[in-house]
This record gives structure tokens, C-alpha cells and sequence, in this order.
């Protein structure tokens, strides 16, 4: 089992340039991690379902400096200059100098871009940080070609989760472990882990998001995580997640479809009422979100549809339905649910496999 010390660089080579892409995709909690410890380590385990199509392209260049002592980059988002964006990135160099010594050495140009809206709930802080780390282990692996690939993939998640804890989710596929859990082999804190036993009735299973509100949240994800320290429910909920992430191991190997359902929506309205209950207190779901949800539990219960939902931090709906009922659930989506997405807009994603090199 890798550990904290094992992710420090010491010795490598030097290039002079270099040019590197990736693309990451985002991620969907299906067990939430909502509550998070000093250094990015989640308050409890979750697990998710890697995207396929909402994702974060980044090329990295890469040129030698004369001096290091200092980082040094330039930052494109969808081909303009993007300052607002360069603090994070800034912070996140210096969260993982210490596991990259080399940083410094070089002068970066980071052009990235999404395939979905920014920052409107699909999480674009977890596919963008992916991408970016896999960059930047790219450049690792040119400096110290040792390296395997098996290290290369979980320092990747590590350097990731540093950026946005969610985003060490974003490196592999098709369902991937963050957090210790008794249960998971090989789960830990520092890094995600593939779950590889996933029942075929899981495959290929479709995530149409449907965009209630494609603005800027009222209230960060930082903010929110930051909001369970003194959390009057916080303890009982720790102890909830890891519960319901050992009943969703056994779903997803059994393939229980009807039992997934309840699960993840049941995982999907904790997440809002812990919200809804801190202090301050706070609601991201709008109107039309729950008029979407109420719509779902319609049709479901009147066609036996095994369609549901589950939400992330923000008013956005994923719709989960398995690929053999893709037809009929896209209809119902047209001919119900489009009406309640901002200017008609959604995005149909499906499982994926994880960060590829472009």
C-alpha cells in the first residue's frame, strides 16, 4: 500500500521542452463525501461513477528556466487568458512542490478547456485537476522514466486530490473508491482506487445531466465541506456514508438495480439536507430541481422504468437509467423534463474509463 512518503520525487533528470494533453473526465458520487480534514483527506469513503463525455482537455508546455525560484505559468482557458483562474493553480503547485520538486525548474503554458459549462455543477474543479495532474506526471515520467505505470496512475490521483478532492475520482474508470473503507482492498485517503467488481447489469449505464442552472454557485464546494466541522449531524452522517458504501458494494457486484435506486437517491437528498442544516444554512437545489424529481418518481412508478436520479453540490439533475432502456428514458426527458432546464439544455454522458493521454 503506497503512502504519503512515497509519492516524494527526490531524484531525476532535466529536459529542456516538452508538450503533453490530457484529457480527464468528471465524475458523479453515487456514496457522497461531503466534510473533508486537513490536506484534502475526506471526513468519510465515497465512490462514483467515472463520466465519458463531460471532460477537461489541458495541454501542458513545458520550457527549462535559467532560475527556479519561483513557479512560473500562464494559464489559457478555452483560448483566452483566464487571471481569476490562476490562484488555484498557484495553490495547488504549492500543496504539491513537495511530492514535484522539479516545478520550479520550468515555465508552464496550461491551455485547458471543457466540454461542459463551468462551474454550474457538473464538477469541473475535479476534471480539470485530473488533467492537469496527469500533465504534470507526464513530465515526471519524461524526467525519471523508472517509473511504473501503476505509480504513475496513483500519484496522479494523489496530486489530483490536492487540487479538488474529488478530482483524484477523475483519473480512472469505470467506478472508482476514495477513502479508507474496511471493506474496499487497497481504499485509501491519500488517493482513489478502482472497484472492478461491477455487476453487467452496471455497464455502459447512461448519466443524462440535466442543466436546471448553468451559473455560479452561491456557495462553494470549499465552503460547504468547511461547514460540517461543527455540524450537528456530522458524526452520524460519517457513519452513514460508510454503512451505505458496504450496502452499494454488494449492489454493484449483485447487480441490484432496485436497491441502487433507492440507495442513491437516498444518498442524493443527505447530501442537500446537510446543507440545508449547517450553520449557516444553505440550498442549491432551485425550483425546477425538484420539479424534476417528482417527475422521475412519476414515470418510474408508473412505467417501472428503473430510471432515477442523483445530484451533486449544485441545482444540476444526473439522470441514471441503464443503457437497455436509453430510448425510452431520452424520450421522457424531451417530452417532460426539458422544460425545467435552463434555455432546454442537457447533456447525455455515460461510464467511462478515465484520463487519456490526447
Amino acid at each position: 500500500m503506497l503512502a504519503e512518503k512515497d509519492f516524494i520525487t527526490s531524484h531525476h533528470n532535466t529536459i529542456e521542452s516538452a508538450i503533453f494533453e490530457w484529457s480527464a473526465p468528471s465524475n458523479i458520487a453515487l456514496v457522497k463525501y461531503w466534510g473533508k480534514k486537513e490536506h484534502q483527506i475526506p471526513a468519510n469513503p465515497s465512490i462514483s461513477f467515472t463520466l465519458n463525455n463531460c471532460k477537461t482537455i489541458t495541454k501542458l508546455e513545458v520550457v527549462k528556466k535559467s532560475e527556479n525560484n519561483s513557479f512560473s505559468f500562464d494559464l489559457l482557458f478555452e483560448g483566452k487568458s483566464k487571471e481569476d483562474f490562476k490562484p488555484k493553480i498557484q495553490k495547488f503547485f504549492e500543496r504539491i512542490e513537495k511530492y514535484c520538486p522539479f516545478l520550479k525548474e520550468y515555465h508552464f503554458k496550461i491551455d485547458t478547456q471543457n466540454t461542459f459549462p463551468h462551474s454550474s455543477g457538473i464538477a469541473s474543479s475535479a476534471s480539470g485537476m485530473a488533467a492537469l495532474a496527469m500533465n504534470i506526471m507526464s513530465l515526471e515520467k519524461a524526467i525519471n522514466p523508472t517509473i511504473t505505470d501503476e505509480y504513475f496512475y496513483s500519484k496522479a490521483s494523489f496530486l489530483a486530490r490536492l487540487g479538488s478532492g474529488s478530482a483524484c475520482r477523475s483519473i480512472k474508470g469505470e467506478v472508482v473508491v476514495w477513502g479508507n473503507h474496511a471493506e474496499i482492498n487497497e481504499s485509501s485517503d491519500l488517493f482513489g482506487v478502482e472497484f472492478s467488481e461491477v455487476h453487467q447489469n452496471f455497464k455502459n449505464y447512461q448519466d443524462t445531466i440535466l442543466l436546471v442552472d448553468k451559473g455560479e454557485k452561491q456557495v462553494s464546494s470549499t465552503v460547504g465541506h468547511d461547514l460540517m466541522h461543527n455540524h450537528p449531524y456530522a458524526e452520524r452522517r460519517f457513519a452513514q456514508a460508510h454503512d451505505n458504501l458496504s450496502q452499494i458494494k454488494r449492489i454493484l457486484t449483485a447487480g441490484n438495480v432496485a436497491e441502487f435506486i433507492k440507495l442513491v437517491e437516498s444518498e442524493a437528498l443527505t447530501l442537500h439536507a446537510m446543507m440545508m442544516t449547517s450553520m449557516p444554512y444553505f440550498i442549491l437545489m432551485k425550483p425546477n430541481t425538484l420539479e424534476i424529481i417528482n417527475k422521475i418518481w412519476k414515470f418510474r412508478n408508473e412505467t417501472q422504468n428503473p430510471v432515477c436520479f442523483t445530484l451533486d453540490a449544485g441545482a444540476n439533475v444526473h439522470v441514471l437509467y441503464p443503457e437497455n432502456v436509453k430510448e425510452t428514458v431520452l424520450q421522457f426527458i424531451q417530452s417532460e423534463l426539458v422544460g425545467y432546464c435552463q434555455n432546454g439544455q442537457y447533456i447525455c454522458d455515460e461510464i467511462g474509463t478515465g484520463a487519456k493521454s490526447n
